[in-house]
């Protein structure tokens, strides 16, 4: 009998055992998944893989995006310098986690995040395994890249209403070969590198605030798809040449209806233009809006800023 409850003692212990593990497990990739995409981290935590050896992989055509904040930093310059850090911290973190839930949405599956820099956001379209659901050579996934880039004009806006502020958002696009790779052994992170990398950047830094700017090859891509654009003129391009460019402006509602974008800006907490909708989801909009005004809110000694500032330009 003694023999039996030692053994049954030692079953439990060992399941208890296995679960602690498999939760260890989870809570790793959970980690790992934080800071690489999910398709990197798997062939990290795959069997038989050397982990020494540096993951590198060669792609024909990628849509890359720099979104840019222009004017951020200028919105908080009335402040002493500690004040200004911790609340433009503050907000610019709220910006990024609604775009990471934007471009986290099942329909933009094919996208990826790559990193911030400062207050510009730096996304990719066409590195992911779910590229593999469009014919060969398809560039399809660059649609959804313009379609993100349209929407994010709408998060800004949206965090223009309730924080007071008037920031003005730039974005730059290109596609092009790229090769995306992890470097680094303690901090590993994900990049990617090409001269369709450097031409994106180049399309963000040279745009007007409040513009989306893409060259005429990706222009070329697009308009066939639904999406308008204004001719801008020849730009010069640092590194490149003289390249004619396009301001991206908008899209057909087809467009739009075709890859769920009304839904897309529903889960964003703004109704769509067109459409009826049942009062749940006009009571969840007003959810979503009254969460989002509590995070963006300003305090009242920035709205007064904001009021003596408007009331010196009037006179």
């Amino acid at each position: 009998e003694f023999t039996t409850k030692l053994d049954f003692l030692r079953k439990l212990q060992a399941i208890e055992e296995v679960k602690g593990m498999q939760n260890l497990q989870n809570h790793n990739y959970q980690l790992l998944r934080n800071i690489l995409p999910e398709h990197v981290a798997q062939h990290y935590l795959g069997q038989n893989k050397n982990h020494e050896e540096l993951y590198s992989q060669a792609h024909s055509c990628v849509g890359i995006m720099f979104a840019s904040i222009v004017n951020f930093s200028s919105c908080y310059s009335h402040l002493d310098e500690h004040e200004q850090v911790i609340k433009s911290l503050r907000l610019l973190n709220e910006i990024i986690f609604d775009i990471d839930n934007l471009i986290s949405q099942e329909r933009f599956r094919c996208l990826e995040k790559i990193k911030t820099i400062g207050s510009t956001y730096m996304a990719a379209s066409g590195l992911t395994p779910h590229n593999a659901v469009y014919p060969e050579n398809s560039k399809s996934h660059l649609c959804m890249l313009a379609h993100l880039a349209l929407l994010l004009k709408r998060v800004i806006a949206d965090v223009n209403v309730h924080s007071g502020k008037d920031f003005k958002l730039r974005i730059g696009l290109a596609y092009g070969p790229v090769v995306a790779g992890v470097i680094g052994a303690k901090k590993p992170q994900y990049d990617i590198w090409g001269l369709a990398v450097n031409l994106a950047s180049r399309m963000d830094s040279t745009g007007m605030p409040d513009t989306i700017q893409v060259p005429e090859d990706l222009y070329n891509v697009l308009k066939t798809r639904g999406f308008t654009f204004k001719y801008r003129d020849v730009t010069c391009v640092k590194g490149i040449g003289k390249l004619k460019t396009y301001y991206l402006t908008g899209c057909t509602e087809e467009a739009a209806r075709r890859v769920g974008i009304d839904r897309a800006i529903s889960a964003l907490g703004a109704a769509p233009q067109q459409g009826h909708h049942s009062l749940a989801d006009v009571v969840f909009g007003l959810v979503q809006a009254s969460h989002r005004h509590k995070r963006y809110e300003t305090t009242e000694e920035e709205k007064a800023y904001h009021n003596n500032a408007f009331s010196s330009v009037n006179n």
